[in-house]
């Protein structure tokens, strides 16, 4: 990799990609530079570019680091590179039509794209839990449902735990098997492809009358069975002490962490997926760039 500080190019998969100011600290708590977020990227390449297929994926950007105020991003900015495919997709703004426009998002399909994002500082990935169709570049239905726990403190891991081996159990009733990721940040998500694999899971879903339906329902079946430790309202005041599950996040306009992506936070953490065994033995914490690149082998 090219090393100067005012830049270079870095040669990836035959694409040449313009990397500046490598040695730029990212995360000032640990001295972690761009070049180590452009490494770390490259590691886990094989696991996150299959996630991360024709989805289109906003991004969230430290360009200075931690220690200043990140922004989301939507649209790809003047002199994307040619070579990056994206998919269109429209906004409709405000109920009036106001702020209604069209948006150009990246598609994340090989390891270049990866050294661009991270070049631009964009540390976390976000998905939707839907894929492009790249012939026709409309959403299709969506593949996965995502359970999101996010505890409110004194709530942590422990507490996610406890409402992910009940949620895992109602979804295996339904037919959908479910993965736990830790997200780097606070809480949990597990993940469960669809359709669902019984013919009663896909009768469950078609009752909901929608993804997001359904997942509201799971949510509130994990408030019912667990009052004192569950919330599936969104309101703050709910949720200290306790893990929301945040069924929104099934929403077709909603994006969530996409899995071995790094976060934002002080120091550098990622979503990383957790073993069953791990999760029932209580074996969690959220992983470091460094133990996240050990268990990808890279």
């Amino acid at each position: 990799m090219a090393s100067k500080d005012d830049g270079g190019t870095l040669e990836v998969d035959g694409r040449a990609v313009r990397v500046t100011n490598l040695d730029k600290v990212l995360y000032p708590a640990t001295g972690t530079t761009k070049s180590d977020v452009l490494h770390y990227y490259l590691g886990v390449a094989p696991l996150i570019l299959p996630l991360l297929q024709d989805r289109p994926v906003t991004r969230k950007r430290w360009p200075d680091g931690v220690g200043h105020d990140p922004f989301f991003e939507k649209n790809l900015p003047r002199g994307t590179p040619d070579w990056i495919p994206r998919t269109t997709l429209h906004h409709t703004g405000s109920r009036s039509g106001r702020g209604a426009r069209d948006l150009d998002y990246p598609l994340v399909e090989e390891r270049a794209t990866l050294v661009w994002l991270a070049q631009s500082g964009a540390l976390e990935l976000h998905a939707p839990q839907w894929r492009t169709d790249r012939l026709t570049g409309d959403p299709r239905p969506p593949d996965r449902l995502v359970v999101d726990l996010d505890p409110g403190p004194p709530a942590g891991l422990d507490e996610c735990r406890t409402v992910a081996l009940v949620a895992r159990d109602m979804l295996q009733g339904h037919g959908l098997d479910a993965w736990a990721v830790t997200s780097g940040s606070k809480g949990m998500q597990l993940y469960a492809d669809l359709p669902p694999r019984t013919e009663r899971g896909r009768d469950v879903l078609a009752r909901a009358g929608s993804t997001s339906d359904y997942a509201r329902n799971l949510a509130i079946a994990l408030e019912r069975q667990l009052p004192d430790l569950v919330v599936s309202a969104m309101a703050r005041e709910l949720r200290p002490g306790r893990v929301l599950v945040d069924w929104s996040q099934n929403n077709p306009a909603k994006t969530t962490i996409v899995p071995w992506s790094l976060r934002g936070r002080e120091r550098p953490t990622a979503a990383t997926p957790v073993t069953w065994d791990d999760v029932e033995a209580g074996r969690l914490t959220q992983r470091t760039l460094d133990e996240a690149l050990t268990l990808a082998g890279a």
